[in-house]
């Protein structure tokens, strides 16, 4: 695996030298003039922590949570200020951990988030299903919120078992969601757990648009070294089948696929933290995406709070991008869309996509990964499926070890990723 990750990262990149992250970063963070810029919000609290999750979080506790957003509140500040006007933003998503649990105080991070940038394309937040009540949902509608996603993971009760998960009241969800509408509903699945049919998984799709939901996200079960889970997922084979079996259903069923994982019944309804050409995050384990670097947040809610109130950033490590490099994680969240459009790259880069990566291009096509219609590359079932073969080898290879490192040192010296 590691051999494999290498390599791609040594052709694409043109260089030996590895991705690395220091213990290092900028007071001032350079966002100014950027276009497509988004927000990430991060409330890692959870009252019950899920085994088979990777993500930062910890259990709910009040006093902790009221700490940890006063931080968060003055770590906005510490960023937003650094713009001398306010600074025109596409979206702001929260994520988490449950960011539910923190409702009362929503509503505040929201309006210092205002003070600084303006929101031009909604706001999303992620839901545990338990957190689907009229009442809440009513909440976050009057806070401005216009996306939801909901963490179902499985309807199916053999796989809320495997996963640690109660079941989920269908119809109590289905009543919710019709006395509150959102712009977009989404609820997200997992696939490729053990034994998981495609009978299955059509079952869940089904189940979500019937009950409310205009867009599903359907993402891979995969098994971190970190977490405690038991749970095996499917062989890669497997997947395959699965994944291709799925896509064309929904194409059956005229869904949009606007990205690997994700399909809408409208044309409108669509939910992405994270896949933007730049984004800011805020608090623990949130990650900051511009131009030259890339930079994550501690993990460590106390390390997080200590740093704030020195009025200082609380990043644990950033990556200094080559141009290369950024070309590279630039291609490679834009294909998670199934689309690239080398106009869009040249925008950005201030060269051609074909001088840079013709050859990889015309590999891909020759393969039948993917094909060009107007202009634009688009990804086919076969190259969907190996491009989530390669996230699989990248998650392990980069993410799993990043996170390893992350959640036992608050602030370590260096992480590099080869």
């Amino acid at each position: 695996m590691n051999l494999k990750t290498d390599l791609a990262r040594i052709w694409l990149t043109r260089s030996l030298k590895p991705f690395v992250f220091k213990n290092e970063y900028d007071e001032n963070l350079r966002f100014h003039g950027i276009d497509e810029l988004g927000l990430y919000v991060h409330i890692p609290f959870c009252k019950h922590v899920c085994d088979f999750c990777p993500y930062c979080k910890t259990r709910f506790d009040q006093e902790t949570c009221d700490r940890y957003i006063d931080a968060l509140i003055s770590e906005i500040h510490i960023v937003g200020r650094q713009s001398p006007n306010k600074r025109k933003v596409t979206s702001l998503y929260f994520g988490g951990g449950t960011p539910a649990l923190a409702i009362d105080r929503l509503g505040e991070i929201i309006l210092e988030i205002r003070k600084h940038f303006e929101i031009t394309e909604g706001m999303g937040i992620e839901l545990h299903p338990d957190n689907v009540k009229v009442s809440v949902l009513r909440k976050l509608k009057e806070l401005g919120f216009t996306k939801i996603c909901i963490g179902v993971q499985s309807f199916l009760p053999k796989y809320q078992e495997i996963l640690g998960r109660k079941a989920v009241d269908k119809d109590a969800l289905a009543y919710v969601l019709e006395q509150v509408p959102f712009d977009t509903v989404s609820m997200d699945f997992i696939f490729a757990l053990p034994d998981q049919t495609f009978d299955d998984l059509k079952s869940d799709i089904d189940d979500a648009f019937a009950l409310g939901a205009n867009h599903v996200a359907v993402y891979p079960f995969i098994d971190f070294t970190f977490t405690p889970s038991g749970v095996e997922g499917a062989a890669n084979k497997e997947k395959r089948k699965l994944l291709d079996r799925l896509t064309m259903y929904c194409k059956e069923k005229g869904y949009k696929r606007d990205s690997i994982w994700t399909f809408s019944n409208s044309e409108d309804a669509h939910y992405s933290s994270m896949t933007r050409d730049n984004f800011l995050g805020f608090g623990v384990s949130a990650t900051t995406l511009l131009k030259d670097q890339f930079k994550i947040n501690t993990f460590d809610i106390d390390a997080y709070c200590k740093r704030v109130d020195e009025k200082k950033l609380p990043t644990a490590l950033t990556l200094r991008f080559t141009q290369r490099q950024r070309m590279v994680y630039y291609l490679f969240w834009t294909a998670y869309s199934t689309n690239v459009d080398p106009e869009r790259f040249r925008k950005f880069f201030g060269v051609p996509l074909k001088k840079k990566y013709g050859f990889e291009l015309m590999i891909a096509r020759f393969l039948g990964f993917c094909k060009l219609q107007n202009g634009i590359y688009k990804m086919t079932l076969k190259g969907a499926f190996y491009y989530h073969y390669f996230e699989n080898f990248y998650t392990l290879a980069y993410i799993d070890k990043m996170w390893s490192v992350l959640r036992k040192e608050p602030f370590p010296k260096k992480i590099e990723l080869k």
